[in-house]
């Protein structure tokens, strides 16, 4: 067709493995994977982690990371086979024809140059406009993506900028060289689910205004379906189904995408109320050498065998009231009950029964876990620790708590870098379980994990509660989570608790504003669900 913008064909990509204590080996990562992409159009790339989709949408600027190869087909961008270009035609290309926005924008930009420099770079480089024409163009940019005060933004550094902020000044930097495809990498997922919905927002109407093509890669499908017309969904490397966004979300034909699109289907039944296994009474907090607290009266109760959800933005004091039950950070008024008995304020005044029996999950199992010791020693360490455990006994309560985990044999030996995203979180939910805690503090576990691997778990955690009687005290900021989990839920704004109650009182209207944003901020998979969002909000974002 005349108007295809990005033709591939038949794309084969391989890397190299090299696996602890075996020979290096040869594997393939993207097989035979052919798909099209008009002028003007957006593609959705849709797949877990190990999909591939990333790896493709390098690969329409002739770029494999890390050692990755381009071992075959054919990539055709305005006519031409970048596979076979040569060096230089490729630095010709590439932040002129084709630019990329990252997952992580904290990671991408340069801590130490003003937004400007930056998002005119690549314009001056290839010499495509005079500084003067860019730093115009980059300021109606930054005045179509929603940015405050566009004409003074670009001298503002990164750090001075919230994360969605610096997400849409990163999209700026890469429409400002005025090229035929942008490459979407992620570009929402990092960020809350309300400050999410501005940068989608703000995506989509940049790409309506500027006409250009682009590859949205991402996990979630409810976000793909606001911004692309035709989504490719992958598997293990390979194309799963193809489709327009309408087919795919409506009328799915394969298993893997309608597991995908039924996913989140979770239906539990919020518990009767009973007496708090954890009662946190007008707590309020600061850190050391502030002069604000970020806790402000905080007031809930937590019953025994029950999930709390505690729900709001970055910034609004979730994981601070973690820090504050679990005494790494004292509070500096109010009082902590734990199972009929007062906590001290600082953890290392706690008995070992009170750190014990109050566990905690973190956000991200990759920098929670060491990388030089085996799942045995790492699950291990907790019952050495508390109940003397060694040899054989200790190696079959590990094996127990793998099989409780649904892990089953063959994993006590292996080191984290040999497990997935999901079998880490397992890993570090079974370590735990070692203490034979009574309530877990689990901290945005699932916002990491691919919507299905995040399904297992949730259910996972459900059904080691209903065995094991656990409490749950869940942190995060993905409305579907809590609808999925909670028993309670409390909506925190800016350090204070803004509604409090059981799930059924919290979902249900009247609503306050913030409560409202947060609710209506959960993506849907429906076409025209942005749209209808934006025309109903309440209030914006803290975050932006």
């Amino acid at each position: 067709m005349s108007d295809t913008l990005l033709s591939i064909r038949n794309l084969r990509i391989e890397a190299t493995s090299y696996p602890p204590g075996e020979a290096p080996r040869d594997v393939v990562l993207v097989d035979d994977v052919s798909v099209d992409l008009q002028k003007g159009r957006v593609l959705g790339l849709i797949g877990e982690s190990g999909a591939g989709k990333s790896t493709i949408g390098l690969s329409s600027m002739a770029f494999g990371r890390g050692g990755v190869r381009l071992t075959g087909g054919s990539i055709l961008l305005n006519g031409r086979d970048i596979r076979l270009a040569d060096a230089r035609a490729l630095r010709g290309l590439r932040g002129r024809e084709v630019t990329y926005v990252a997952q992580s924008a904290a990671a991408a930009f340069n801590p130490a140059l003003p937004l400007m420099e930056q998002v005119i770079e690549a314009a001056l480089h290839h010499g495509m406009m005079s500084r003067a024409e860019a730093e115009a163009r980059a300021v109606g940019l930054f005045r179509t993506l929603g940015l405050p005060n566009p004409e003074s933004f670009g001298a503002r550094y990164p750090h001075q900028v919230s994360g969605g902020q610096l997400q849409r000044a990163m999209t700026a930097m890469a429409l400002c060289p005025k090229p035929d495809l942008v490459v979407f990498d992620e570009p929402t997922t990092a960020l809350d689910v309300t400050t999410q919905i501005d940068v989608l927002a703000a995506i989509k109407d940049a790409i309506r205004d500027t006409g250009v093509a682009a590859l949205y890669i991402t996990h979630d499908l409810a976000v793909v379906a606001q911004v692309a017309d035709d989504i490719l969904v992958l598997r293990h490397g390979k194309r799963v189904e193809y489709g327009t966004t309408g087919q795919i979300i409506t009328a799915p034909r394969e298993a893997y995408t309608q597991a995908l699109v039924s996913v989140r289907s979770i239906d539990h039944q919020e518990k009767p109320a009973a007496p708090a296994v954890l009662s946190v009474q007008n707590v309020t907090a600061r850190y050391r050498g502030t002069s604000f607290d970020v806790l402000k009266n905080v007031t809930l109760d937590l019953p025994a065998g029950q999930t709390l959800a505690v729900v709001g933005e970055s910034g609004s004091g979730k994981s601070t009231l973690a820090r504050a039950i679990t005494g790494l950070l004292p509070p500096t008024q109010g009082r902590i009950t734990f199972a009929g008995r007062e906590l001290s304020r600082d953890q290392r005044s706690r008995s070992r029964d009170d750190l014990r029996e109050v566990q905690m999950i973190y956000q991200m199992a990759d920098t929670a876990m060491n990388p030089r010791q085996t799942v045995g020693t790492i699950i291990g360490r907790p019952l050495e620790f508390y109940f003397g455990l060694k040899g054989e006994a200790k190696r079959a309560r590990i094996q127990d708590l793998l099989d409780q985990i649904e892990m089953g044999k063959g994993y006590i030996d292996r080191y984290p870098a040999e497990l997935s995203g999901g079998q880490k979180q397992r890993v570090c939910i079974a370590r735990a379980l070692a203490a034979k805690p009574r309530l877990i503090i689990c901290d945005e576990v699932t916002s990491a994990l691919d919507p299905l691997v995040a399904d297992g778990i949730l259910k996972l955690l459900l059904n080691l509660q209903a065995r094991e009687g656990v409490a749950y005290l869940f942190i995060t900021h993905d409305l579907a989570t809590v609808k999925a989990i909670a028993d309670r839920i409390a909506v925190m704004y800016r350090g204070e608790v803004v509604r409090y109650g059981s799930k059924t009182d919290v979902l249900t209207p009247p609503f306050d504003d913030y409560t409202d944003l947060l609710l209506s901020s959960v993506p849907e998979m429906e076409l025209g669900w942005l749209e209808a969002v934006l025309k109903h909000r309440k209030m914006a974002s803290a975050g932006n």
